[in-house]
């Protein structure tokens, strides 16, 4: 069975792509062949006009990955994990930027608190700065906002719209519809590792004669119910 089957897509600078689909539909293996975590049978991967077969390292070097696990080492405070990937990446003014962005991401004032140790809602924003501490043009989010309250929903997803007001090009994953529905420009639908349709949400609603986003979904993965 194919986890990804002949999924094609195109986001642009300054544009937020919402894949979006059921749990097991092919989402989180996707992101991880573009952030080069996993090799593809077949196909062509460009990031920033980069072929991440022939130059995985400049690949790496124009994104930031944010995977569903936060995986931050438990005995690191935020201020040295940020600092570790700031130094993987060859970041001038490494303990500046890293203060910056913890900074921007309301992370400061646990910088020098263990990981380990820190609320789920915090693991995520020290994730996001460590993605981010490279500056990259491209960001890779697989359900950035799972475990989240309320309020880390809605920092989370007004961080992600900023990104793309900056320039770059983000690509979010997840399963809540109505969340990315939010910060979207362009949604793609996914099941079964297939691309079921493509566009705008006011496009997919048309498509669908749907009234909303779930509705929208239902009907195009499975069909029109007699």
């Amino acid at each position: 069975m194919l986890a990804v089957d002949q999924l094609s897509f195109r986001v642009e600078p300054g544009e937020v792509y919402g894949l979006l689909g059921p749990n097991g539909a092919g989402k989180t293996t996707t992101l991880r062949i573009l952030a080069t975590l996993m090799e593809p049978d077949e196909g062509q991967v460009l990031i920033a006009g980069i072929d991440r077969r022939r130059d995985p390292i400049g690949v790496r070097e124009r994104l930031g990955w944010v995977p569903a696990e936060a995986g931050l080492p438990e005995r690191l405070t935020p201020r040295e994990a940020i600092l570790l990937f700031a130094a993987v990446q060859g970041v001038p003014r490494p303990e500046q930027r890293t203060d910056e962005m913890l900074e921007q991401l309301g992370a400061t004032p646990y910088a020098n608190t263990p990981c380990g140790s820190l609320s789920t809602g915090m693991k995520r924003r020290v994730v996001l700065a460590r993605a981010l501490i490279h500056d990259p043009p491209v960001l890779l989010l697989d359900e950035p906002t799972d475990g989240l309250d309320v309020a880390g929903r809605r920092d989370v997803l007004g961080f992600v719209s900023e990104q793309a007001r900056l320039g770059k090009t983000v690509i979010i994953s997840s399963h809540i519809m109505s969340e990315v529905e939010k910060v979207a420009h362009r949604l793609g639908l996914v099941a079964g590792g297939k691309m079921v349709a493509e566009g705008r949400v006011d496009e997919l609603l048309t498509l669908a004669n749907a009234t909303g986003l779930d509705e929208a979904f239902l009907s195009l993965v499975d069909g029109p119910k007699a």
